[in-house]
């Protein structure tokens, strides 16, 4: 077994520390959702708290790891009658980003269930980690079922397996902890909001921190089994604390006083549903016993609301996740009641509150102050890491722009956003086969059953009625006798299932002179904005390419992160010309690319422009150009609308001409919101024939 390295000698880190070991010490508390950059030690954090849990007793041989003590009665392994204790070490179970449900949750073999009547369950990932660690990296890049079904089990502490009126249900109690990169996208609200806490990390910009990290990295990689024993006398203190502080925690008291002050936070912050007043009582009863003590104090509330609270406070997927610490100590002052005495000599595992954990000085953990800063598992490139990308900076006067930089001359600053808005639904046509989502139609795993198909390989969805017709003809032939039916290998028929896919979402955005005014620019970056939102609800990937000047540029690659995107648009200037070929060809070579790396994911193409263009870096007739470029689009069968801008009395039309090339529709921005008169949702192939008959028609 390989040798992980120390949870104490991680360098700094203390809110991560502090909310895994809250955790450890109350698994009620809901598990934790740890949000940073790449490089900043979140899985080594993680990996590294396995080895600080008490040794859990099972019951010998069952697969279920039920506690002897108390076993449980509904077990598939039991029922167990003879107890053979032993014991094992916890158990780290990590899930994969592209696991299948079965592997999750566990397989029943449908094929015995039907022919034997025998119910052959293989426990999944969920059974693995009961009474362990159930740890998620890149937990946002799950499949949303996939993150369903994990938080479902996590929050009742069973899971279900039901495969056609065949059912199975284990016990599954386990602490849950997901990472992320929010640079790759968000998390839902819905989901956010199961996870009990949530902590921020970042890497130390601190040099003396830095080199401690390398210094520490480089000695464990040298040799592992050495550094690692350095460390172990810290290692047994904190694996001794979590053990009493775990003893201590039914002895510790909630009074009104302080329930009251969970309550009125709460309030004050607005969040939604009662979960976070419940994670935060729980949590403050956990600070407490990590403490050593047995009454809950204000500052225990203050230390809860700060990890619980923060990822409940978003409104939108572009809000970023935070609390107002001014509000939060005005709204606990406010309802401030009598504190418990100090306690002199507490009961506990530890004399120091909540800053006083691992980390904190030779009391906490062992780690010298010297040390303290993030240990990633590699070390980045440069001192201070990769530098977050930027939006092109405006250039100062209109000379010739560099390749691919879009400026010109006539160049204005970024405005403000409109209001975003609910907007029509626009799907790409025909059945797609693409990640699962929202948008278009497509096969899936999961959605109405559509038909049936001989399986490929495991039988996941058995289409029951069509397994006995199948079944029916061959009864006599195989010597039936009693009621059931013998079933066999080729009778069984798999579902096929039609529900919704998530698509790339490609937007070309005209930032030439020609938008420039501040209040249609506004009005134009709502409208974006809006459709982002509705990207980010429906699960799609996004990219955003911008044109203006004598060029175009990919100011965002296809990404996960909506909220990215809403970043680079927001500081999107203006000014100059139309290279609006430029714009659909830059698009052109985007979609070849993403076609090579995500076949499956099929695209929509939204053109955000007037239809005017003037001459960029080719030559010739700037609208044939444009033409051209949007047949290519065409020819390919790429989905696309074009969102005419086009404002005043007087409309060239030029925006329809450019849907009619591109095989799509145009809508006007008053046309893209949901509640238009001109209707609710269209197919943007179906529509966009229509136009395109009629232009040719004129």
């Amino acid at each position: 077994m390989s040798t992980r390295y120390p949870f104490t000698a991680v360098v700094g880190m203390d809110d991560l520390r502090l909310a895994l070991l809250l955790n450890a010490v109350s698994p009620a508390v809901g598990g934790v959702l740890v949000r940073g950059e790449k490089g900043t030690a979140k899985s080594t954090a993680v990996r590294a708290l396995a080895e600080l849990l008490p040794e859990v007793p099972v019951v010998a041989g069952c697969r279920f790891s039920c506690d002897p003590g108390a076993p449980d009665p509904g077990c598939p392994d039991g029922p167990h009658e003879v107890l053979g204790a032993e014991a094992r070490p916890a158990r780290m179970v990590e899930l994969p980003v592209g696991a299948s449900e079965d592997r999750l949750v566990g397989a029943l073999d449908i094929e015995k269930a039907l022919a034997d009547g025998v119910k052959a369950f293989e426990p999944g990932l969920l059974a693995d980690a009961h009474r362990g660690i159930l740890y998620v990296d890149e937990v946002n890049l799950l499949h949303d079922h996939l993150i369903d079904l994990l938080l479902d089990a996590a929050a009742m502490g069973s899971s279900y397996v039901e495969r056609e009126g065949v059912s199975v249900r284990h016990a599954a109690r386990f602490l849950l902890v997901g990472t992320m990169n929010p640079e790759e996208g968000e998390l839902r609200p819905q989901l956010l909001d199961r996870f009990g806490l949530t902590v921020e990390v970042a890497a130390s910009r601190v040099p003396e921190q830095r080199v401690e990290v390398v210094r520490r990295r480089l000695s464990f990689e040298d040799d592992p089994a050495a550094f690692a024993g350095r460390w172990a006398a810290e290692e047994a203190e904190l694996r001794g604390r979590i053990a009493a502080a775990r003893e201590l925690l039914p002895r510790v008291a909630l009074g009104d006083a302080v329930l009251l002050q969970i309550a009125a936070t709460c309030a004050a912050f607005e969040v939604d549903g009662m979960r976070a007043d419940i994670v935060m009582a729980r949590t403050a009863s956990a600070l407490a016993a990590w403490a050593g003590r047995t009454e809950v104090t204000s500052e225990d509330v203050r230390q809860a609301a700060l990890l619980a609270l923060p990822h409940r406070r978003r409104r939108s997927p572009f809000d970023a996740p935070g609390l107002d610490e001014d509000k939060l100590d005005e709204t606990l002052e406010r309802f401030k009641g009598e504190e418990p005495d100090e306690d002199p000599e507490p009961d506990g595992p530890g004399d120091g509150g909540p800053d006083g954990g691992p980390g904190g000085g030779p009391e906490g953990g062992g780690i010298p102050p010297q040390g303290e800063g993030p240990a990633p598992e590699e070390l980045p490139a440069s001192e201070d890491g990769p530098a977050p990308e930027e939006a092109p900076a405006p250039e100062e006067a209109p000379a010739p722009a560099p390749q691919g930089s879009g400026s010109g001359a006539g160049e204005r600053a970024a405005v403000k956003a409109a209001e975003p808005f609910r907007t029509r639904t626009l799907s790409v046509p025909g059945l797609g086969e693409g990640a699962a989502g929202r948008r278009s139609r497509a096969r899936t795993e999961h959605g109405r059953t559509t038909g049936s198909v001989r399986p490929k390989g495991a039988l996941t969805k058995l289409h029951l009625s069509a397994t006995v017709r199948a079944a029916a003809p061959h009864q006599k032939a195989r010597g039936r006798s009693g009621p059931g039916l013998v079933i066999r290998r080729d009778d069984l028929r798999q579902a096929t299932r039609e529900g919704r896919e998530g698509n790339l979402v490609l937007f070309v955005v005209d930032a030439s002179g020609s938008m420039a005014a501040r209040q249609r620019m506004s009005a134009v970056k709502g409208a974006v904005l809006s459709l982002l939102l509705d990207a980010y609800q429906r699960r799609d990937k996004v990219g955003l390419v911008t044109f203006r000047g004598r060029d175009a540029e990919v100011a965002l690659p296809p990404t996960s992160s909506v909220d990215a995107a809403a970043a680079r648009l927001e500081q999107l200037p203006t000014g100059g010309r139309t290279p609006l070929a430029a714009g659909l060809l830059k698009a052109h070579d985007v979609l070849r690319v993403e076609r090579l790396r995500d076949p499956s994911r099929r695209p929509l193409l939204v053109v955000v422009t007037d239809g005017r263009a003037t001459g960029g870096r080719a030559g010739g007739d700037p609208l044939a150009l444009a033409a051209r470029a949007a047949r290519l689009h065409a020819a390919e069968g790429t989905a696309g609308v074009v969102v005419d801008c086009e404002t005043g009395p007087v409309r060239l039309g030029l925006a329809g001409r450019l849907a009619g090339e591109l095989g799509g529709t145009a809508v006007t921005l008053d046309e893209l919101r949901a509640d238009a008169i001109a209707g609710l949702v269209r197919d943007v192939q179906a529509a966009g024939q229509t136009t395109q008959t009629a232009w040719r028609a004129a």
